[in-house]
């Protein structure tokens, strides 16, 4: 029995043995797939777990060096910390300067020490990894992983991205400054309250407003440290714009459009002298107050940065402000066409130039004003030159003129009376010296000398130009009497206009006397030759004793009343289209006519006028009453407006010729 039992408990036993068996070999059959996996993750579970697989000995060796290394890296990550922590501290610069500047210093020494230490950091840390490396200390795959590390740490080192190891926090307090710059500077850049209304004279002593002194230390303050942060070009750029657009304003209200003028635009003499007149006063007074007020101010606010600084920054503010448009012009003027009154003009831009030579240097004699000094420089060689060029060749032009017909009036010519008073107008003390000057100079680039009398001898040879014109003028004229009218005109003119003046000295009172007398022999052949021969067709032969009788006495009297103003009215119609130009010889020449004829006229008709008054034909005969032919004779000669001319040279030919003006002048009607 107790066997069966054992039996049975056996069985049952070794039964559930082999389930038990069947049970585990089925995990194992399971678990398999997942040993092979936990086999190949071991590798990199062990090199993360455990990289380390030195001995003992040699763990102990290199705990030293890990230390070293990890210290400074630590110090970096403290200041890192403390620079984010300087973010909070950055006040407004508006509204507190100083606290702004403070807390951003902090910041750059912060970041200088971050970047500093940061290489230091690096290179311990490359030194252990090489370390543990070499000692086989740790594991291939982590020191791959160091490397890689290490190796993007010194890129961004060496491409000076250590700059964004504070997230942009420098660079954008650094913006806010350069704000808090152009700020303070257009606040306190006001443009001058000018007017074109108003003398320049008047606006000059309206001093440009300075930027007060608080300012300036704020602007110095802000300029050393966006220069400490390589910004020196940036706050030079915000600089020049702000003063420049202050100058252009400040002159804006003087309507300085013409100095944009073209060339073709400016060939016209009357403008050119009223657009140089304008250019001289202006250039003046933007060289005297807005350009000497900018110089000053660039010394006072980049004083610190050198000279070699703010004197650039000059420099930029001229050129752009308007100085270069200023020279522009003066180049314009040296290349328009030439004549006599443009010589006048050339050398009231070296006048004006001249007057301002030390402002000039004293302002653009640096090199970084080169691009107006050289503009300059050239502009006054075209000056002297082209005013030279003019002036020597004015009496050549003066004898090209010569072929040219006379007046048909018997006038005097335009040229005439141009010549003498451009003459005098020459030797004033406004043109004198500057023209005494330039010559000088251009013949020392010559290598030659210059002596004044240079000057009085073309002048007087000038003047021999227009005398033989006006005798080679004469004989032109047809009519004998026209050409007597011509010549006493003239030599008055010559006489009346150059007595008393300047060139008048030059030329002696020998040679006043002698135009005046030629002028009184004129006029007595030109009587002789017109007026004269009236009186005799009133003959009284065969009329006083009436010989013939009442009828034969009327015949004649009719017969010598009709060829009288059959003549008068000739003559009358001729001689009324001629002209004496000055008041004086008009008026003396008319009563000498006057004298001549009309007590004549009055006589004759007192004693044979009653013998045609009662004829039906009377008014063919009395035609004049003697007031009446008082009256016309008085109407003579009388200036008509007329347009003139005057003589240019073409660049083309290089002579000077005979153009029209588009001005309307009236003849003079003045002594």
């Amino acid at each position: 029995m107790d066997s069966v039992e054992k039996l049975i408990a056996a069985k049952n036993s070794l039964k559930f043995s082999l389930e038990k068996t069947k049970n585990l070999g089925d995990c194992i059959e399971k678990s398999g797939p997942r040993l092979d996996e936990i086999s190949q993750r071991l590798p990199y579970l062990e090199a993360a777990v455990r990289p380390i697989r030195a001995q003992e000995e040699a763990l102990d060796a290199v705990g030293g060096h890990i230390n070293q290394a990890v210290v400074p890296a630590a110090a970096v990550l403290r200041v890192f910390d403390a620079i984010h922590g300087l973010e909070k501290s950055l006040s407004d610069p508006q509204s507190d300067l100083p606290g702004y500047l403070s807390v951003l210093k902090r910041l750059e020494e912060a970041l200088r020490f971050l970047g500093d230490n940061c290489e230091m950091a690096i290179q311990w840390l490359d030194d252990i990894v090489e370390y543990l490396e070499d000692y086989k200390i740790a594991d291939g795959r982590y020191i791959s992983n160091l490397k890689k590390a290490l190796k993007y740490l010194r890129e961004l080192q060496k491409s000076e991205e250590k700059g964004r190891l504070d997230g942009g926090l420098l660079e954008a307090a650094l913006n806010r400054l350069e704000k808090e710059f152009r700020r303070l500077l257009m606040e306190h850049s006001v443009p001058l309250p000018m007017s074109s209304q108003s003398s320049l004279e008047e606006q000059a002593c309206i001093a440009p407003s300075q930027l007060p002194v608080p300012v300036i230390s704020k602007l110095q303050a802000i300029l050393e440290r966006l220069i400490a942060n390589n910004r020196l070009e940036k706050c030079i750029s915000i600089y020049v714009e702000v003063r420049s657009s202050n100058v252009r304003a400040s002159l804006q209200a003087l309507k300085l459009d013409y100095l944009e003028i073209t060339i073709s635009e400016f060939n016209n003499v009357q403008s050119i002298e009223g657009y140089i007149a304008n250019w001289s006063r202006h250039l003046e007074f933007a060289v005297k107050h807005l350009f000497e007020a900018e110089y000053k101010l660039c010394n006072d606010v980049f004083e610190r940065m050198g000279l070699d600084v703010w004197r650039d920054c000059f420099a930029k503010i001229a050129a752009q402000a308007g100085m270069l448009a200023f020279l522009q012009f003066g180049k314009t003027v040296t290349e328009s066409k030439k004549d006599p009154i443009k010589l006048l003009k050339l050398l009231d831009i070296f006048a004006s130039l001249n007057k301002l030579r030390l402002d000039f240097n004293r302002l653009f004699g640096g090199a970084a004003c080169a691009e107006i000094q050289n503009l300059t420089r050239d502009l006054i060689k075209r000056v002297i030159e082209g005013s030279c060029e003019i002036f020597w060749e004015l009496s050549i032009q003066v004898e090209l003129q010569r072929d040219s017909p006379p007046p048909t009036d018997g006038s005097v010519p335009r040229l005439v009376s141009f010549i003498t008073d451009y003459c005098n107008r020459l030797l004033g003390d406004d043109y004198k010296p500057i023209l005494t000057q330039a010559l000088a100079i251009e013949r020392s680039w010559k290598h030659e000398k210059f002596q004044e009398r240079l000057l009085i001898d073309e002048l007087l040879k000038l003047i021999k130009s227009i005398e033989l014109n006006l005798e080679t003028w004469s004989k032109a004229y047809t009519d004998p009497s026209l050409s007597h009218l011509f010549l006493m005109n003239n030599h008055w003119h010559l006489f009346k206009h150059l007595k008393g003046t300047k060139l008048g000295g030059l030329l002696g009172d020998f040679w006043l006397r002698e135009h005046e007398q030629y002028k009184e022999y004129f006029s007595a052949f030109y009587f002789k030759e017109s007026w004269q021969k009236l009186p005799a067709l009133l003959s009284r032969e065969g009329l006083i004793l009436f010989s013939g009788g009442r009828a034969t006495a009327r015949d004649l009297v009719k017969k010598r009343l009709k060829a009288f103003n059959e003549a008068f009215d000739d003559m009358y119609k001729k001689h009324s289209n001629w002209v004496i130009s000055e008041k004086d010889m008009r008026e003396k020449t008319c009563q000498i006519i006057v004298q001549a004829i009309v007590p004549v006229y009055r006589s004759y008709m007192q004693n044979y006028g009653p013998l045609v008054e009662q004829d039906a034909s009377a008014s063919k005969y009395a035609k004049y009453t003697a007031q009446s032919l008082e009256q016309t004779l008085m109407s003579l000669f009388q200036p008509k407006p007329v347009r003139y001319g005057s003589f240019k040279a073409g660049r083309s030919s290089g002579k000077f010729n005979n153009v029209v003006t588009d001005q309307y002048q009236a003849a003079v009607t003045s002594a």
